[in-house]
């Protein structure tokens, strides 16, 4: 694969402007505004103030707990039931379908920070990165490659999806308007309820791609300009951790109102947490209310990332902070982390969470004892030095236990398996890249990567596919398992 093949555009074609996003977006916005000055707050039934401000935090419980946390990052999950009603608070918010949402999530990451991949960078100016870019239609080179069979198995995803305009017409404006009978004001509970609340759910949502990237604290990583920010959290139920889930703009795209997210959550640095940031004193209503739900039974098995990931990411900010320079990181020939590792890369409270991929994060922990074993055996050849692999090596590792996705990341033969019911790209995307015996030719050992044999998945690591966190990068050190050896290249000697 050629890394130009994921370019959204040319830098020298002008962006086409997406009229009907424009026209819609303006037409609710100048009939919304026309809406107050006839019938303005001090002439209007409180049930229709009550009635706006219910259906703007309802919309935003559902695009937070449900397309977000729960089907964008799987950090949990719901019954059924709740499943129809987060589904159903997030079609009124008009930012598009669950698939549609999580789809665009995973193809919208970009290679690099450029203008061309960021539809409203932050570097394009406050305003435009708040709604400037609403107006220009975007492509999704990467659509191809994400792989979310989860979502066509889930009953609820298909039948919003293909529904979905009409949901989010009935929610959004009808559902408001009857609700207005019962006290007589359908026109004014239309006007407050469906057309002024969507001002506030879109404009709430807008600060994600603005305010977080111009304002606020930076504690877990200065990768990009996400930055924590209170305000953000107040108005959009608890999304305001930006820094510690790092939504980065140059990872974000802009998307068609009725078909598609008003914006979209790239890879995370914590990407399974069902919190937004790990501080139980942080304004995170969505958590409160997920946790409500589990105690009620209607959410199981909820995720945390580890507390060392956390503390390390804190430390190397302080550090950072405090002596103007990163802390010295770990050399790869160390024998980095090995002694450590733990079953799953995040923790679950009582049952192992199972995968959208059709890969449980309760079968890759199963793995994970046995492959871990191997490893420091594998990695033992003296302190500071890694085991050489040849291609031999490989095709014996995987044999020895089925299932096993062993990955070529640089000069690193690294075993994902562990890894596979975590990975935000889903399971299907890391099989993709790995070895596979039925490929292998004779002579295994002539060259480092021959890709009819063992596809390297270095280049869509280091960026690539998309953009992996520092702690991203950390957490694939944890599953090397030694050198990837070439004739090129002779064996460490005692």
């Amino acid at each position: 694969m050629d890394s130009s093949t994921l370019s959204t555009s040319s830098p020298s074609k002008p962006p086409q402007v997406w009229w009907t996003n424009a026209i819609f977006f303006i037409y609710v916005h100048v009939a919304a505004v026309a809406g107050i000055y006839y019938f303005p707050p001090s002439v209007v039934s409180w049930w229709n103030l009550v009635l706006m401000f219910a259906l703007w935090r309802a919309s935003v419980f559902g695009i937070t707990i449900g397309y977000h946390r729960l089907y964008s990052h799987r950090a949990f999950r719901a019954s059924f039931g709740l499943r129809v009603v987060l589904a159903a608070m997030g079609s009124a918010g008009f930012q598009g379908s669950i698939k549609f949402f999580v789809v665009v999530v995973s193809a919208s990451s970009p290679p690099s920070y450029d203008l061309v991949h960021d539809p409203y960078a932050a570097t394009r100016g406050l305003l435009f990165s708040h709604m400037g870019w609403i107006f220009f239609k975007p492509t999704y080179e990467k659509m191809e490659s994400v792989d979310r069979e989860d979502l066509d198995n889930d009953l609820v995803v298909r039948l919003q999806h293909r529904y979905y305009v009409p949901l989010a017409l009935f929610f959004g404006f009808v559902l408001p308007s009857s609700l207005g009978l019962l006290w007589g004001e359908p026109l004014q509970a239309f006007i407050w309820g469906g057309l002024v609340s969507k001002l506030f759910i879109w404009h709430s949502t807008f600060l994600v791609n603005s305010l977080a990237h111009w304002d606020g604290l930076q504690p877990y990583s200065d990768e990009d300009t996400s930055r924590g920010n209170l305000i953000l959290a107040v108005l959009t139920g608890g999304e305001g951790s930006h820094n510690f889930v790092m939504l980065s703009a140059s990872s974000l795209e802009a998307a068609n109102i009725l078909i598609a997210p008003l914006h979209t959550i790239p890879p995370h640095t914590f990407p399974h947490d069902f919190r937004s940031g790990p501080s139980p004193l942080s304004w995170d209503p969505s958590k409160w209310f997920i946790y409500i739900l589990h105690y009620c039974g209607l959410i199981t098995g909820l995720r945390r990332a580890r507390e060392k990931d956390v503390n390390e990411a804190r430390s190397y900010m302080t550090y950072k902070e405090t002596y103007g320079v990163p802390p010295p990181e770990d050399s790869d020939d160390e024998d980095f982390g090995f002694s450590s590792v733990d079953d799953s890369g995040t923790q679950s409270d009582g049952d192992s969470s199972s995968s959208h991929d059709g890969e449980s994060s309760g079968s890759g922990s199963g793995s994970s004892s046995s492959s871990t074993s191997t490893m420091r055996t594998r990695s033992s050849n003296g302190r500071g030095k890694w085991q050489m692999w040849t291609m031999k090596d490989v095709e014996e590792y995987v044999d020895a236990k089925q299932g096993r996705c062993v990955l070529l990341i640089g000069e690193w033969v690294v075993d994902a398996t562990s890894y596979l019911g975590e990975h935000p790209g889903g399971a299907v995307l890391l099989r993709k890249y790995a070895f596979k015996k039925a490929n292998l030719g004779s002579d295994m050992d002539s060259k480092l990567n021959p890709e009819s044999q063992w596809p390297d998945s270095t280049w869509a690591f280091e960026g690539g596919l998309n953009n992996h966190s520092r702690a991203a990068v950390r957490r694939m050190k944890e599953f090397r398992l030694g050198r990837y050896y070439t004739k090129t290249a002779a064996p460490d000697e005692d």
